[in-house]
């Protein structure tokens, strides 16, 4: 098994430079996986690889870190003890900059979600530390309620596909030489609601009609920067999680047949998967998995947007590297007591 934490990334070069990202001392970039089980080691691979070819030759080292309030499987304790940091010495050792993923929803309210507490209190202790952040999906939501109250509205349908979201690019320079509009994923039963966000002081740097807002951000000690969408997803992303709502389905875990992820198959592929489908509500069976997963071979939709996804991460790296100079703040009493009890 490949070890998921790495001290120098490998560059890619078949980009030109968009930002420059000082030279030196190696950045300690921190990613909090809240992901389950099962997409735990894949959402390790994304980031390596997204960080790896924003990196521009510069040395990363990449710690891993997972809260100890999410249950996991044996197998999966296992593997953080192997490959993570202990969690308990986050605080101890601050990284330059963090990455918190978001999960799976586990629960209709956001505070009930076993993901909600800790991921309100690395909130507070980021803005604290003045650490640049990302936070990802449900992370994004999680910290704008916790900060502001901002509550996430249910969508009508899950947001499921690959999406043209327009970017703002007079906004900061995380966005500077993107193109006018990207194509990025979504995968979301919620949205957050762009008025209250832009009345609470975040700018948002890109949205579509589709989807709403896309990326924003807010100043708050430290740039921290929130993605309702997923520039780190690979090609299969979208297809493996249809693969997993179907499975659901067939086995009756769920109630309706899941949408089909929008902008990634061929009229043709997704002809075959609506006649099957038809077939599964008919005769809910798990055999009928087999069927889907022929269709569903070798259809992952290609992967346009990781071109931009790259610059903007090499542009929030180049942020990162160019405030480490900056003296640290030291922490307040309140976000250490916040943080101890994270940990326990």
């Amino acid at each position: 098994m490949m070890d998921p934490v790495f001290s120098k990334l490998a560059p890619w070069a078949e980009l030109p430079a968009l930002a420059t990202i000082p030279q030196g001392e190696p950045l300690t970039v921190a990613v909090i996986n809240n992901m389950s089980d099962a997409a735990l080691h894949a959402t390790e691979l994304q980031f390596c690889r997204l960080l790896g070819a924003a990196s521009q030759g510069m040395t990363i080292t990449l710690k891993f870190y997972s809260p100890p309030q999410i249950a996991r499987s044996a197998a999966a304790r296992a593997h953080i003890e192997q490959y993570y940091e202990d969690f308990a010495t986050l605080e101890d050792d601050p990284p330059q900059a963090i990455i918190v993923t978001g999960a799976e929803p586990t629960a209709d309210r956001l505070q009930n979600d076993r993901c909600c507490e800790p991921i309100a209190k690395l909130v507070d202790w980021a803005i604290d530390r003045s650490i640049p952040g990302i936070w990802s999906c449900l992370a994004s939501h999680v910290a704008v309620l916790h900060l502001d109250g901002i509550s996430r509205q249910p969508l009508q349908e899950k947001v499921s596909g690959v999406y043209s979201c327009r970017i703002n690019r007079n906004a900061y320079q995380i966005v500077h030489g993107m193109p006018s509009s990207w194509r990025v994923p979504h995968s979301r039963l919620n949205g957050l609601p762009e008025r209250q966000l832009i009345s609470h002081g975040y700018a948002v740097l890109s949205k579509s009609p589709e989807v709403g807002v896309d990326i924003f951000s807010r100043k708050q000690g430290a740039l921290q920067l929130f993605f309702q969408g997923h520039p780190e997803y690979d090609a299969n992303s979208l297809v493996a999680e249809f693969r997993r709502d179907i499975r659901r389905y067939l086995g009756g875990a769920a109630d309706r047949f899941p949408n089909i992820p929008e902008n990634c198959f061929r009229p043709s592929v997704e002809a075959q998967i609506l006649h099957l489908a038809n077939a599964a509500r008919h005769r809910r069976a798990p055999e009928l998995l087999a069927g889907f997963d022929f269709i569903l071979k070798d259809q992952a939709p290609e992967n346009l947007w990781f071109p931009d996804a790259r610059r903007i991460y090499m542009n929030w790296l180049s942020y990162v590297a160019n405030r480490r100079a900056a003296p640290a703040r030291p922490r307040s009493a309140a976000a250490s007591a916040a943080y101890a009890h994270v940990a326990a």
